[in-house]
């Protein structure tokens, strides 16, 4: 990438405007030394880990979130038709405090025009929340359906021996996923918000108040069919996993609001780019309406809050045309607020996950049965 070592590229204050590379390796994948990320930006280190950890189970950023929600959320034993909009709720919760660290910490920027995340939550757009919940309400449908069809196995957990037949459904949920996401974004968010102007705050809690009567209402006919979920079960050690990385995930949230310092972050890395401040672009929404943002990012006239170019020489923002450049952490408005809120949703995690993977049906639900329900002891197999 350009012929500059990458490190140099980390330094405040450096800004380009266009990028070279040095073969296909050198777009595909490049590092640097961590003790460089470190130095200028301490707590996307601490957060990142987090993903690294998580990678022992699943992978890396949205697979953690969804791997991890539906492991829980099938110890519920919802119905089908429930399951996915309770999985879409949790990924939320695991995703809230770490959107609102990320931003307010500057690990990464939103556009600062764009209609479809105008509206904000600690400087988070509500719709990345009304994002997480549909697209991984409709990941969770699509991964098990194919599955149901076209596989044969001892339950939904249990893999197929048929490996095309395991890679085909991974096809089709990779490419229906998305799609299931983005339809559920027709019938009430882009009618609400681009007609009539509603606050994406409004759109975002209908959609939560839907998923959350599917989930009650699934919940009472999962009881009903399966009864008590209170006998006593051997908890399997991946669970212990999956509880080690929701612990690390949460308290690297809570410790970087609490003790870290924004205003000393800089963060210099591939960003929206710069440029005038009178022109506009086409936004084409689901629905067939046509809105419209600002093409550049204007260094002199923007809403973004959790940055500004303190840091920079002068405290002059990078020149137009720049998309590679450096933004400085700003303080926070109210750190005992953003402490709050942190608390109080690490509190709503730890009662919601600590239900559902030790008061609910358990591991049990992943081992492998015969045709008559009952456990079989031997040749027991995972998907996890």
């Amino acid at each position: 990438m350009t012929n500059k070592p990458y490190e140099s590229l980390l330094v405040p204050g450096t800004a380009l405007s266009e990028f070279t590379f040095d073969g296909f390796w050198d777009w595909f994948v490049k590092t640097s030394h961590i003790n460089e990320h470190w130095k200028y930006q301490p707590s996307y280190v601490l957060s990142q880990f987090s993903y690294l950890l998580g990678g022992l189970i699943t992978f890396i950023h949205d697979p953690v979130f969804i791997y991890n929600s539906s492991i829980a959320v099938a110890k519920m034993r919802l119905p089908k038709w429930s399951e996915p909009f309770a999985v879409g709720l949790l990924v939320v919760l695991i995703d809230i405090p770490y959107d609102i660290v990320g931003v307010n910490f500057l690990h990464w920027t939103w556009h600062d025009t764009d209609p479809n995340i105008y509206d904000r939550h600690y400087w988070v757009p509500w719709n990345s929340y009304y994002f997480h919940s549909t697209f991984a309400a409709s990941f969770t449908f699509w991964f098990h359906f194919p599955r149901e069809v076209l596989c044969e196995s001892d339950g939904k957990w249990i893999a197929d021996k048929r490996i095309g037949r395991e890679l085909l459904c991974s096809i089709i949920t990779a490419f229906l996923g998305p799609i299931g996401g983005i339809l559920l974004f027709i019938p009430l968010y882009h009618p609400l918000h681009d007609l009539y102007n509603i606050h994406s705050e409004v759109t975002y809690f209908i959609l939560f108040a839907i998923f959350l009567l599917i989930i009650w209402s699934g919940d009472r006919r999962a009881r009903s069919n399966h009864g008590s979920s209170s006998a006593n079960h051997k908890v399997n050690w991946t669970t212990w996993l999956i509880v080690l990385h929701l612990v690390y995930h949460y308290a690297t949230c809570l410790f970087t609001a609490s003790f870290l310092v924004p205003e000393n972050e800089v963060s210099t890395g591939l960003k929206e780019p710069i440029g005038p401040c009178n022109e506009y672009v086409p936004v084409q929404t689901a629905i067939g309406m046509t809105l419209k943002k600002r093409k550049y990012l204007c260094p002199t006239d923007y809403d973004e809050g959790y940055f500004d170019w303190h840091c920079l020489p002068k405290g002059q923002p990078p020149k137009n045309g720049s998309v590679w450049y450096t933004a400085c952490g700003t303080p926070l408005e109210n750190r005992v607020e953003l402490i709050s809120v942190i608390t109080i949703i690490c509190i709503v995690a730890s009662v919601v996950f600590y239900n559902l993977h030790f008061a609910s049906y358990g591991d049990i639900i992943f081992v492998k049965t015969n045709n008559g329900g009952k456990k079989i002891t031997k040749n027991k197999r995972k998907i996890y």
